[in-house]
């Protein structure tokens, strides 16, 4: 019988004794703490005094332990070999220390360099646009991104200095990744230390033949299921990557393709799924910025893991593509003679002055300056 170094990190260390087989030479570089010596010879005496626990034997790479294990369990012991042995231990100890440096680093990044451009920025949306309040559940929707990976770490440090109580879930949805897509997702929240859940869907290949507005589609399932998968979890809100840039492109495109003025909303109740709302804490955050704190911590994530959205600016899917490349390089045209413009945008639908409208739509009625002109 074998037991994993990450089911043995989950065991109570009071339900079990870990006896270390190896040389004494080879203990003196290093042993698993609280760990029991013994010999191979006499291992089942000395171990006696620990009889009903759970007996962990560990040798240097995990063979010659399996045998002394299923010798214990032959005379009555509940023994598990360590698989990998010692060096597995120390390898995952490794990683973790990594892990540490990494996340400390990556934190400090926050409160130091990043501190005005990123954190207070995310401070500052959550608080004007009230996206979260006492006694919340928030689910992070992580894609594995630059830009949901970094809001998971900034609601762990809001989550964790914040004046009022809250919770917090950090989900990832696989709608059929690649297998290279997914572990980099889970290597890059193992380095942050960002607890993630991950749950399956398939609908890659629900939406792969469709030929008319698959993005679309493909959207509007991966937010279902998003939604369903937090309130199964008690949330009441889920939170999405999306930044300032997104914002006001959003808005040009409006304008520009659709031959309307609006925005991408802070915060949303959801229509579907009753008591539950869709907030965007990095509404405040410049692209710009979140592409150095990647840079200036040597973060590697996926450009865009999902091949159909219609919101990632890095989407494959070529009309929405090009129409965004488009809005990006006219924002950066306009910015060499006017360098407020990308202000201008995203205040202008803050600004609207209903009495110079044409006319607007309100809860999916439309109003006509023409309805009330003459009286």
């Amino acid at each position: 019988m074998e037991i994993t170094v990450e089911q043995l990190e989950r065991t109570d260390r009071d339900s079990l004794v870990i006896a270390d087989m190896r040389s004494e030479t080879e203990k003196m570089y290093g042993a698993i703490p609280q760990s029991v010596s013994v010999s191979a010879e006499n291992i089942e005496s000395e171990i006696a005094p620990f009889a009903g626990k759970k007996i962990i034997v560990v040798c240097a790479r995990g063979q010659a332990s399996i045998d002394i294990a299923e010798g214990l369990c032959e005379k009555g012991f509940e023994a598990y070999s360590l698989q990998g042995g010692y060096t597995a231990w120390l390898l995952n100890e490794m990683k973790k220390q990594e892990a540490d440096e990494i996340c400390e680093r990556v934190e400090k990044s926050l409160y130091r360099k990043f501190g005005k451009s990123i954190r207070s920025s995310f401070t500052k949306a959550i608080n004007t646009y009230q996206l979260v309040k006492e006694g919340d559940k928030v689910a992070v929707c992580i894609s594995g991104g630059k830009d949901s990976m970094l809001m998971a770490k900034l609601f762990q440090l809001l989550h964790r200095y914040s004046k009022f109580p809250f919770d917090v879930e950090y989900i990832v949805m696989d709608p059929g990744y690649s297998p290279a897509n997914r572990q980099i997702i889970e290597e890059n929240a193992r380095k942050l230390k960002i607890p993630i859940k991950i749950f399956e869907s398939d609908i890659f290949d629900s939406v792969y033949n469709v030929e008319k507005n698959p993005c679309y589609l493909c959207a509007r399932m991966r937010r279902g299921h998003l939604y369903n998968f937090a309130k199964n979890l008690g949330c009441n809100k889920i939170a999405l990557g999306h930044h300032y840039d997104d914002v006001i492109e959003t808005i040009l495109m409006g304008m520009l393709y659709g031959a309307q003025i609006q925005t991408m909303m802070p915060k949303l109740h959801s229509t579907n799924f009753e008591g539950m709302e869709l907030i965007r804490p990095l509404y405040l955050i410049r692209e710009e910025d979140i592409k150095a704190w990647r840079d200036y911590n040597g973060l590697h994530f996926i450009q865009c893991a999902c091949k159909f959205t219609d919101t990632c600016s890095t989407c494959n899917n070529e009309e929405n593509l090009s129409k965004r490349i488009e809005v990006k390089e006219l924002i950066k045209r306009l910015k060499k003679t006017n360098p407020e413009v990308e202000a201008h945008i995203f205040k202008s639908v803050e600004n609207v002055n209903v009495d110079t409208v044409i006319a607007y739509k309100k809860d999916g009625e439309k109003h006509h300056f023409l309805d009330d002109y003459d009286k």
